[in-house]
C-alpha cells in the first residue's frame, strides 16, 4: 500500500513544529508550516508530484523563516539590543524599595529582598536587617542601595 502523500507532509510537519519544543530557535516550526502548505497542496491536487511538493515546501518554508522568524523570536524570547545583549530590564526600578535581609557594613556587600526574590547589594551607609533602602542604581547582578 503505497503511502498517501498529504498524510506524510502532514505528519513531517507535525514531527518538525513538536520538535521546535525540544530544539528551541524558531527555526523548525517555519519548515513544519511549510510541510503543511506542502500537504495542502498534494490534497487540493495543486502540487501533484514529487518535485513540485518539494519546490513548495522549500519555498514556503524559507519565505516564511526570512518574514515572520524576527517577529515570532521577539514574541517568545524578548526582545534583544543591537549588541545582541538582553535589554536590560532593571534599570526600570531605580528608585524601587528593597528590604534589607541581613545587617551590612559601610561598602560591604550584603542581600536584599526585592519583588519576593534575594539580590546581592551594596550600600555606603551603615544598614540593619529589616531596615528599607531605595535602589539607586546596578553593577551588573548587584544592586547599590542607599538608606530610605
Amino acid at each position: 500500500m503505497p503511502l498517501n502523500p498529504v498524510v506524510v507532509w502532514f505528519l513531517a510537519g507535525l514531527l518538525l513544529i513538536l520538535s521546535e519544543f525540544m530544539i528551541p530557535g524558531v527555526i523548525l516550526v517555519f519548515f513544519g508550516v511549510g510541510a503543511w502548505l506542502a500537504a495542502l497542496g498534494a490534497w487540493l491536487g495543486v502540487t501533484p508530484g514529487l518535485g513540485a511538493q518539494l519546490i513548495l515546501f522549500a519555498v514556503t518554508s524559507v519565505l516564511l523563516l526570512v518574514f515572520l522568524r524576527r517577529r515570532f523570536r521577539e514574541g517568545f524570547l524578548g526582545k534583544v539590543s543591537e549588541q545582541g545583549l538582553a535589554v536590560d530590564n532593571i534599570d526600570g526600578e531605580v528608585g524601587g524599595v528593597v528590604i534589607v535581609l541581613e545587617d551590612m557594613q559601610p561598602g560591604g556587600k550584603g542581600r536584599v529582598e526585592y519583588k519576593g526574590a534575594a539580590w546581592q547589594a551594596l550600600c555606603e551607609a551603615p544598614l540593619h536587617k529589616g531596615d528599607r533602602a531605595v535602589i539607586t542604581a546596578h553593577e551588573g547582578i548587584t544592586l547599590i542601595i542607599k538608606p530610605q
